[in-house]
């Protein structure tokens, strides 16, 4: 299918998906949100996929958030549907079964911020801006913002959903909202390290790891606990563990 707002890139086990015709920040209105949504839901079938990567086009922004153009004409209906659309695309992201690594160039605001919380990794270069600047225009912070008091505690989270102002990298790395940041040349050369890392790992376990990632937010400590006991045993019948731990005893034996 022809896309005007996603380039989708391959090699071998690696997808790259990057936002494009979005206005120099990359921003997102219904048809950006559209086909980034189809995109993640078609390769969540492909078997063959190892990680994803997401990013925007240039290095002026990530997504620097939804599309005001758009939302002033909303009223409750539309404005429901709308909102509706931007979680789907988030939740074709957090469910999408292989990892998911966020690039993160530039600003990332708003429904972009949303969208960056629910890739796995978030690997930022020096200059990257952060925020949720919803409240400036009238609306609050919704959807995925839910998962920011989890991912960076209730006190940063306040902050950024009331007060509204950017933070820079530095301090979204102090806080855990970012995983790394790596100088701006130096950006890609990191995130191709981690997509072959993760390549490299056993298909099965990565996307068991991610499953199990994902239900834990919603689950109490116990039922976590039991859930994850039931999920190793059925990691065994897979193979992959013991073809790893077989190739981890041989190197060290060949070091000793």
């Amino acid at each position: 299918m022809e896309r005007r707002f996603v380039r989708q890139g391959r090699d071998g086990g690696l997808v790259t998906l990057e936002l494009i015709n979005s206005k120099p920040l990359n921003i997102l209105g219904s048809g950006a949100i559209d086909e980034l949504a189809e995109a993640f839901r078609e390769i969540s079938h492909d078997s063959d996929v190892r990680v994803v990567v997401l990013r925007g086009a240039g290095e002026q922004a990530f997504i620097g958030g939804a599309d005001i153009n758009e939302m002033v004409e909303l009223d409750r209906s539309t404005g429901e549907i709308f909102i509706r659309r931007l979680a789907g695309l988030c939740e074709a992201i957090r469910e999408c079964p292989v990892p998911v690594i966020a690039r993160l160039a530039g600003w990332c605001l708003g429904g972009g911020l949303e969208v960056a919380i629910c890739c796995d990794l978030r690997i930022a270069e020096p200059g990257a801006k952060f925020g949720m600047p919803e409240v400036a225009v009238g609306i609050p912070s919704v959807i995925h913002s839910a998962l920011l008091p989890v991912l960076i505690g209730a006190s940063h989270a306040g902050w950024l959903l009331l007060i509204g102002e950017t933070i820079d990298a530095a301090t979204a790395l102090g806080w855990g909202l970012v995983h790394e940041v790596v100088a701006a040349d130096e950006l890609d050369h990191r995130i191709a390290e981690l997509t072959t890392k993760l390549s490299g790992f056993g298909t099965s376990a990565v996307r068991q790891q991610k499953r199990l990632l994902n239900k834990w937010f919603e689950m109490s400590l116990h039922g976590a606990i039991e859930d994850s006991i039931e999920q190793f045993g059925l990691a065994f019948l897979t193979g992959e563990p013991q073809q790893h731990m077989r190739a981890f005893l041989s190197r060290k034996r060949d070091k000793s």
